[in-house]
């Protein structure tokens, strides 16, 4: 897996271009698009990461992020939380699109679930190795994927990036089966000490096998550069590469 990311960054940082699919589906009658990215320089399978965005969803910004990360040896799948016809203009809209999820712990789950067999069915035609499957989140999408973990998901591991960490019945934990890996501002004042400390407890309780890092001086949205709200949501670059450092950290040893 070593040589695999190193290779990827390789091609990376000579301007490799990366492969596009487009990926419509339905949930429950509704249309959802999103996109699966991929270095095709290589057809040796690899690791594949479904991975929500913020709760700006599906964006020329986040897509760019997806192929960041592709970069690194991966097929990523930027999946679409909201629905073909929900893409917020502003941070109000996206509070309304994200919140309606939120209120809906079940159908949240569902829709995360549906993302997460489609990557896997996509192995057949995609170089993707079946058997290495995880997902990572950003803000709204690291909250996606830590209740994607609690709904009992078959795959290696969860990946939030400063993603909120409650949930409605901390019981849930119990059905965790993947790995868990949280990333987080140690002064966002989004996720506050009590939720965090809540979320130890709740991992604890469980049994959960789990990481918590806390980023000394980081606040939220620290991977997002057009994070700025000094205080409240603001880029970090510093603390961003050691967040993807630590990602591929784990993957490695879950991948080899």
């Amino acid at each position: 897996m070593r040589i695999l990311i190193l290779c990827y960054i390789h091609m990376s940082l000579l301007g490799a271009a990366m492969k596009e699919v487009s990926v419509s589906t339905q949930i429950d009658g509704k249309n959802f698009s999103g996109t699966i990215v991929y270095d095709d320089k290589s057809d040796k399978k690899r690791p594949a990461l479904l991975m929500i965005p913020n709760w700006m969803g599906p964006t020329t910004d986040s897509l760019e992020k997806a192929k960041l990360i592709a970069g690194f040896g991966y097929v990523v799948y930027m999946a679409d939380m909201y629905g073909s016809g929900v893409r917020p203009k502003d941070s109000g809209e996206a509070s309304k699109a994200a919140g309606a999820v939120r209120a809906d712990i079940p159908m949240m789950r569902k829709r995360m679930n549906h993302h997460l067999s489609l990557l896997k069915d996509k192995a057949s035609t995609l170089p993707i190795n079946k058997k290495h499957i995880a997902a990572i989140g950003f803000c709204f999408g690291g909250g996606c994927v830590l209740e994607l973990a609690r709904s009992g998901a078959e795959l290696d591991a969860v990946v939030s990036f400063h993603g909120n960490l409650n949930t409605p019945d901390a019981t849930d934990a119990k059905r965790i089966k993947s790995k868990v890996l949280v990333l987080h501002g140690a002064i966002d004042p989004v996720v506050p000490p009590e939720q965090v400390q809540a979320f130890h407890k709740e991992m604890d309780d469980a049994k959960v096998d789990y990481q918590l890092v806390s980023f000394g001086g980081a606040v939220h949205s620290f991977t997002n550069p057009k994070a700025k709200a000094l205080g409240m949501s603001h880029y970090d670059e510093r603390t961003t590469k050691r967040s993807y450092k630590m990602m591929n950290n784990l993957f490695e040893e879950l991948f080899d």
